[in-house]
């Protein structure tokens, strides 16, 4: 796989918050462009600012190469950090372009996401997933993730989240 994961820069924050919005669009993660949610999907200097934002860019040494997926981490703690208690970390946000889809790059985003986890010493890390997608939650579980039932919640009226747990070793 020619990706590379690493930290967002400022420089991307822009893209990055329009590629997550672009992604969301298309999967039908917002009722349309001006979703209040949108907004909060483009908020990435705060993000990156009160949690960690990694990017997927193509090529092996991620230099001048396109942005072709991100993700979101936070630790308990976090403004970020929806689901996670005490020891846990969570990851949000997770959005591939259509041409970073099939290549690995959601599995690559989740794997940086757990080691980041075990680097911080955490025992467990935990995320939020709307129940439709399926080849998310086939991700998910195929990286030893399970559902966490007792823990779906509601953000907003009418939107029940599945969560997922995964203990780290």
């Amino acid at each position: 796989m020619d990706i590379t994961i690493r930290p967002i820069r400022q420089a991307e924050f822009e893209t990055v918050g329009e590629l997550v919005v672009e992604v969301y669009l298309a999967d039908g993660l917002l009722s349309g462009a001006d979703d209040p949610y949108a907004a909060v999907l483009r908020r990435v200097a705060h993000r990156a600012e009160h949690a960690e934002v990694l990017v997927a860019v193509d090529g092996k040494n991620g230099a001048g190469g396109a942005v072709v997926g991100a993700v979101t981490f936070a630790a308990y703690g976090s403004p970020y950090a929806e689901l996670a208690g005490p020891g846990e970390g969570e990851f949000r946000m997770l959005a591939v372009r259509d041409e970073g889809r099939g290549r690995g790059v959601g599995e690559a985003l989740v794997r940086a996401c757990l080691e980041r986890a075990r680097g911080l010493g955490l025992r467990a890390m935990v995320l939020s997933s709307q129940r439709h997608l399926l080849s998310a939650h086939r991700l998910y579980r195929r990286l030893g993730f399970a559902r966490a039932a007792g823990r779906d919640w509601d953000p907003v009226p009418g939107l029940r989240l599945w969560a997922f747990a995964r203990e780290l070793a």
